[in-house]
C-alpha cells in the first residue's frame, strides 16, 4: 500500500513539473515549439523574426497590464 502511495505521489510530481520546450521543423518548413500548451505554436521563419524583434514591446505591455492578464493555473 505504501509503495502505491509513493508511486502516485511521484506521478503527481511529474505532472506538475514544467514541460521542456522542444523544437521541430514542420513538413511545410515552419518552426513549431512544443511544451507551451496543448498544441504547438507554429510560425514561419519571417513570422518568428518579426515576433522576436518585438520582445521588449511585448514584455513592457505585459508588465503594464499585469493586473489584467490571466495566468493559467498549474495542473
Amino acid at each position: 500500500m505504501l509503495a502505491r502511495i509513493a508511486e502516485l505521489e511521484a506521478a503527481l510530481a511529474a505532472q506538475s513539473a514544467p514541460k521542456a520546450l522542444t523544437l521541430k521543423v514542420s513538413e511545410k518548413g515552419a518552426l513549431s515549439i512544443y511544451g507551451l500548451g496543448r498544441f504547438p505554436v507554429t510560425l514561419y521563419r519571417r513570422q518568428w523574426e518579426r515576433l522576436l524583434a518585438h520582445v521588449d514591446t511585448i514584455q513592457a505591455f505585459m508588465a503594464a497590464n499585469a493586473a489584467l492578464l490571466a495566468e493559467k493555473p498549474k495542473v
